[in-house]
């Protein structure tokens, strides 16, 4: 059985202003929104956790400490908590051991790829996870494992280079990237022979869209080191894994979890919804409000 370097380093790129989301985000992080109670960003380092990821690589913009600062141990808070009998097992996850969380600075907002070549002195030779935040990947109703779990899962089986997809209707690709699949490995494992990004409707070569989770080999870094700009006039991460297919392994993973868009408004509302709903503590609560906004 072939054995793959495992995944034990994950690249967070969360330099983004937020603009969508001001005034919110004029002094907090998009990715410390609340989903309910939990910020975006914690789904994303949890999902990271239960893959295996042991380093967390935050590439961080001005004005965005206050993520790393989320990770580390509040003594006054704790202190405080502790003194008044409160349960501190809400904060458990939200520590981070010693060591384990890197920052890198993008100082100019180049695109995504630029994000990820931020991060490639801490990458070194190993292959890497990319997860990004406002992308929420939630496990199927249920139960189940979350997405990048099922991606490195993947990954011991065939190695190279993997991307989470998702199908939706056809009349929605446009709005998308998507693959061109070749041969299927199983049910949801496939061979990838191209990217489109956002084809015109009926022209697209399937219905599965890139959905915001990889894994990558580092020779990504030595494609995104000659900073060619592609769409937007920015360095794009899908132009860059595009020259990979056909040099390395190349596969897409079909989650079989739920996704929403935070990185919109009404995905952003539409997340806070569903999570709510099914919680024990409120979610009939919930329902029963909407019922009665609904009827007003």
């Amino acid at each position: 059985m072939t054995t793959h370097k495992p995944i034990k380093k994950a690249v967070f790129p969360v330099a983004g202003l937020g603009t969508r989301f001001l005034p919110a985000t004029k002094a907090i992080p998009k990715e410390l929104l609340p989903i309910v109670d939990r910020p975006l960003i914690q789904f994303a380092v949890d999902e990271a956790r239960e893959a295996g990821i042991e380093q967390i690589i935050f590439v961080t913009g001005r004005g965005k400490t206050a993520i790393v600062e989320h990770f580390d141990v509040a003594f006054e808070l704790e202190a405080t908590m502790s003194e008044r009998g409160k349960d501190m097992s809400v904060l458990d996850d939200t520590r981070a051991t010693p060591g384990d969380i890197i920052t890198v600075r993008q100082q100019i907002p180049m695109g995504l790829g630029h994000a990820i070549w931020c991060a490639r002195a801490i990458v070194g030779d190993d292959p890497f996870a990319i997860l990004l935040p406002d992308e929420l990947m939630i496990e199927a109703r249920g139960g189940g494992t979350g997405c990048m779990k099922q991606m490195v899962e993947a990954y011991n089986e065939v190695g190279g280079n993997l991307i989470s997809v998702l199908e939706v209707p056809q009349e929605e690709v446009s709005s998308y990237g998507v693959i061109a699949p070749g041969a299927s490995i199983s049910d949801t494992l496939t061979e990838v022979t191209g990217l489109v990004e956002k084809p015109p409707a009926g022209q697209a070569p399937s219905n599965k869209i890139i959905s915001g989770r990889y894994i990558l080999q580092p020779e990504v870094m030595r494609v995104l080191d000659a900073q060619e700009k592609g769409a937007g006039g920015e360095i794009q991460l899908t132009d860059a894994m595009a020259k990979m297919i056909g040099n390395q392994p190349f596969h897409a993973v079909t989650f079989s979890g739920r996704r929403f868009d935070c990185g919109s408004k009404t995905g952003f509302v539409e997340a806070t919804l569903a999570l709510a709903l099914e919680r024990e503590d409120m979610g009939d609560e919930v329902r029963a409000i909407m019922r009665r906004l609904l009827a007003e």
